[in-house]
């Protein structure tokens, strides 16, 4: 059974920068796609960043392109998002998961961490 965990989540300035990792733990070779979503407080989850676990193939939101980067470590089985320039609307409660397809649709992961809190003050 496919475990993840966020870690690294906080309280920061606007324009300040943040890494999360994900570190996932039997994993198969039918997780194809990892991906990083986030949920704000009254609004849906909102895909942010998806990596594929063997190629590195990446996509990013349009919001956040060109800030966050998503990277992994293979030999730690782990994900990292760096977050730069960070803005007061990219506040929320940060997620990953993976499934078996590389995709940007949440309904389409099977496995889900549970998310790490990332607050920015203006």
């Amino acid at each position: 059974q496919v475990q993840l965990v966020e870690s690294g989540g906080g309280l920061v300035q606007a324009g300040d920068s943040l890494r999360l990792s994900c570190s996932a733990s039997g994993l198969t070779f039918s997780n194809v796609g990892m991906g990083w979503f986030r949920q704000a407080p009254g609004k849906e989850r909102q895909f942010v960043a998806r990596m594929s676990w063997s190629g590195g193939s990446t996509a990013y939101a349009d919001s956040v392109k060109g800030r966050f980067t998503v990277s992994r470590d293979n030999a730690k089985n782990t994900v990292y998002l760096q977050m730069n320039s960070l803005k007061p609307e990219d506040s929320a409660v940060y997620y990953c998961a993976v499934g078996k397809y590389l995709t940007s649709r949440a309904d389409l992961y099977d496995s889900w961490g549970q998310g790490t809190q990332v607050t920015v003050s203006s």
